[in-house]
């Protein structure tokens, strides 16, 4: 037999989150532990998540699991940035901040997300990688607690914890706001309050006119007060049928609101994470999806960023057909006909109705995708490496971005929000010519004009004619720009509140 491998100890002297002191393998000794290598940019780490809150919710006596941030992008290192990542993402478990790999060296991880199970007596007895290893990990719990418990030598003692939302309260009226949609001839915004659960309606000016949703995740059909959503993000208006598409990115659904009627039904998905990669067809509502992310419509089809299998997607509104339209499933860049492309963590749409046009946040790059007989993929700006990243504006593969999440075309340009450079920028779809318009690289809340101005996390925008709508997403607001002259304000919505404060009454 292979001897057995002590787990190293955890440093006592970095950075822990969601917890008032450091742990250590000594104390937790006689319970299971899984630690968790993540990084919060990274889909696949998103989606163990819930994977993880469902065994340390059903084995609490015995299980502690702790995350092990290793921080993949230069902005993940900041201990503040992975604070409002657990935040956002809701994470109930302690969090170590991984310094220069140090943990992850010792444990000899090789990618996100890596599970590592140490037994009772701090041994390390199995490791795994990737995601949808929740009944293998169970099932392993499940006989260690039986072979431990026959020994008495299982801890049952409770560790509390000191969260992070317990110590910073989000009582905003939004809450990490992910997308935003501008509807210049109908006077109305559309707002994805993402860790809110909900849609916000209102005009340009801030005037709030309804809320989807009743705040609580969920998966519910029905009318506004009803309705249920679990991260909402992307959103595509049919301004001719007053309906508007949403993303339902967590429940991995597509959903769709009757603004007349007031009624939210969803149209495609099961509600269950789809896991494969290979290309697929089928009735939208049988098919499973996986975390779209964005979306943009385009006569009766609506194609989809479909951030988990790293394709774009193509639903036909009048057939209800849902299918792959690029990526073979890999992550990666791969320029060329649609079929054999392949992207990574595509998580923003635009189009100029002749290509669509990607935010591929992986490999920090813009994509182009063609539509109609344009069967091409090219990459228009960006590396298209998965660690080619950074922040320097030029021309094509010269210049770096820094996971950019948002992009909208804007006549005759498109606008990026370079997401982890906290920065909004423009590139021409026909150069690859990149240039800083908005923020000056630093994480902040600041107003003001051009690159004296300040954002945290940018991640969706919109426009209207020449007003620009920005969901600043870590300041928790949305900001204005006017693009004539690129000054910057935060925009206010008076009747808005957060859910958790109170239950604000829909505007007829």
């Amino acid at each position: 037999m292979a001897p057995r491998v002590r787990a190293p100890e955890l440093p006592q002297n970095f950075t822990w989150l969601n917890t008032d002191r450091p742990l250590s393998l000594k104390e937790l000794k006689g319970r299971i532990v899984i630690l968790d290598f993540w990084t919060y940019c990274c889909i696949n780490c998103l989606h163990v998540l819930p994977e993880l809150k469902y065994l340390e919710q059903k084995y609490k006596d015995t299980l502690t699991v702790i995350g092990v941030h290793s921080a993949k992008f230069d902005n993940e290192q900041e201990v503040e940035n992975i604070r409002q990542a657990i935040l956002r993402y809701d994470i109930e478990h302690p969090v170590i901040v991984d310094q220069n790999f140090e943990i992850w060296q010792q444990y000899a991880v090789r990618a996100w997300p890596t599970l590592v199970i140490i037994d009772p007596e701090t041994y390390c007895i199995s490791s795994v990688s990737g995601e949808g290893h929740r009944d293998a990990l169970e099932e392993l719990i499940s006989q260690m607690i039986q072979a431990y418990q026959e020994q008495g030598s299982l801890n049952f003692q409770e560790f509390s914890v000191n969260l992070e939302k317990q110590k910073h309260p989000l009582t905003t009226p939004l809450a990490f706001p992910g997308k935003v949609l501008a509807d210049g001839e109908g006077n109305r915004l559309f707002i994805a309050d993402t860790g809110h659960h909900r849609i916000i309606i209102s005009t340009l000016e801030g005037e709030l006119l309804h809320i989807i949703g009743n705040g609580k995740s969920g998966l519910t059909d029905g009318d506004f007060t009803q309705a249920q959503f679990f991260s909402p993000q992307g959103m595509a208006l049919d301004e001719e049928q007053q309906l508007l598409y949403i993303a339902d990115t967590e429940n991995n659904t597509l959903r769709q609101v009757d603004l007349k009627n007031q009624q939210v039904k969803t149209i495609a998905g099961t509600g269950e994470q789809g896991h494969y990669i290979s290309p697929q067809s089928g009735q939208a509502l049988e098919t499973a999806l996986n975390s779209p992310w964005d979306l943009e419509k385009i006569g009766n089809s609506l194609y989809i960023a479909m951030a988990g299998p790293h394709q774009i997607w193509e639903m036909e509104l009048e057939t209800g057909i849902i299918r792959t339209y690029a990526g073979t499933g890999g992550e990666g860049c791969v320029d060329g006909s649609l079929s054999n492309s392949a992207f990574a963590q595509p998580s923003g749409i635009t189009t100029d109705k002749r290509e669509l046009y990607i935010a591929d946040s992986e490999i920090s790059s813009i994509r182009a995708v063609g539509l109609a007989d344009l069967d091409e993929v090219r990459t228009v700006c960006g590396s298209g490496e998965l660690f080619g990243f950074g922040d320097v504006d030029g021309i094509g593969s010269e210049v770096r971005l820094q996971h950019c999440l948002g992009v909208k075309y804007i006549p005759d340009y498109l606008w990026i929000a370079d997401t982890y450079n906290h920065k909004i920028k423009r590139v021409d779809p026909h150069t690859g010519k990149c240039q800083t318009m908005l923020g000056d690289g630093v994480a902040g809340h600041q107003d003001g004009q051009g690159k004296n101005t300040r954002f945290f996390e940018p991640s969706g925008l919109s426009a209207a004619g020449f007003l620009l709508f920005i969901a600043d997403t870590n300041n928790h607001v949305i900001r204005r720009v006017e693009l004539d002259t690129l000054k910057v304000t935060t925009m206010e919505f008076p009747n808005l509140c957060s859910p958790d404060v109170c239950i604000p009454k829909t505007i007829i």
